[in-house]
């Protein structure tokens, strides 16, 4: 990690103050939340301040990358897919890439689990990742970023050295990712559907969390396994309720299907998405006047019950 941060100070500030302080102009950015824990708000905010020449790493580029495009902040995306997640096209995405229209965006495409293999590759300082899934696959004829080594050692039964195909590491000058709750110095907890985000803040030369929840450092240590991102690896906290909208956090609210199958229709229309992003990022201040412009009702159509895990008994010396 590049930064100069002192790893064990309070890290807590705003979306405001995260993005101005770790998100540059002409930066790479990991966005990374796998169907869950979307970092949608921290996009938002990146939109608000107006950074421009981005690129975008995201496993799946999704709604907040549409969003992102639309605002002109991306240059290029790298990405092993790009939808409305089961509901639909990405307009803005379908027009940069297939007509260059308004302009084009560079798009370098990987498979999901080459993008994991970039990203181990990255988190620990690998000139490459070596994998097998590509064998057959017609992406290495569209991404010379995918390549083939010869092993350094002899096939089995005395057979000449395997060629493997291999990927680049990727290290983003930056990568975001919301969770469910974190302490002040950054230990970060997540639970339910998990990614890459440990792996993306590994490879990254800063990282902000985003997080629904500030927990005192007792409640991190009462149930230390669920801490994917320690605090040495942490740069910013953000405290951003229900900013991962319209993903869900597992625990906290559900997905709201209902704006994923809207999106579509949205981002189909130029003028429509730039009114929408008039309305209700521009337009607001920030994410909690965007929950608020909502309103409690629609959140309550979102509201999830308990559905508590058992307790775990860790131990200790008497």
């Amino acid at each position: 990690m590049g930064s100069t941060v002192d790893r064990t100070a309070d890290k807590v500030m705003s979306m405001r103050e995260a993005v101005a302080a770790f998100v540059h102009d002409g930066d790479t950015v990991s966005l990374e939340g796998f169907t869950h824990l979307i970092p949608t708000a921290a996009g938002h905010e990146i939109i608000r301040q107006g950074r421009r020449g981005l690129t975008v790493v995201r496993m799946t580029a999704d709604i907040v990358v549409d969003q992102m495009v639309a605002a002109g902040c991306v240059t290029r995306l790298v990405s092993s897919f790009v939808g409305n997640s089961s509901a639909g096209s990405l307009g803005e995405l379908r027009r940069r890439i297939e007509r260059a229209d308004p302009e084009p965006l560079a798009f370098e495409e990987y498979s999901h689990y080459g993008m994991v293999c970039r990203y181990l590759a990255g988190a620990q300082r690998l000139p490459f990742h070596p994998l097998r899934s590509y064998g057959g696959s017609d992406l290495p004829s569209v991404n010379p970023g995918i390549r083939k080594v010869t092993s350094p050692y002899p096939g089995p039964d005395g057979q000449p050295p395997e060629q493997i195909y291999v990927v680049p590491p990727v290290n983003p000058d930056v990568t975001i990712v919301h969770a469910q709750r974190a302490d002040r110095r950054g230990n970060t907890q997540i639970w339910g559907l998990t990614g890459v985000q440990a792996e993306a803040v590994y490879a990254a030369d800063r990282a902000v969390v985003v997080v629904e929840e500030l927990v005192g450092d007792e409640v991190v240590r009462s149930d230390p396994n669920r801490t994917l991102i320690p605090a040495h690896a942490v740069d910013a906290v953000v405290v951003c309720p229900r900013g991962a909208h319209p993903s869900f956090a597992q625990g906290y609210y559900d997905r709201d299907n209902a704006f994923y199958r809207s999106w579509s229709a949205i981002s189909r229309d130029p003028v429509r998405l730039r009114e929408w992003l008039a309305e209700w990022v521009y337009g607001t201040a920030d994410h909690a006047e965007y929950v608020a412009k909502l309103g409690e009702e629609y959140w309550a159509g979102l509201a999830v019950g308990e559905a508590l895990s058992a307790p775990v008994n860790y131990g200790r010396r008497l």
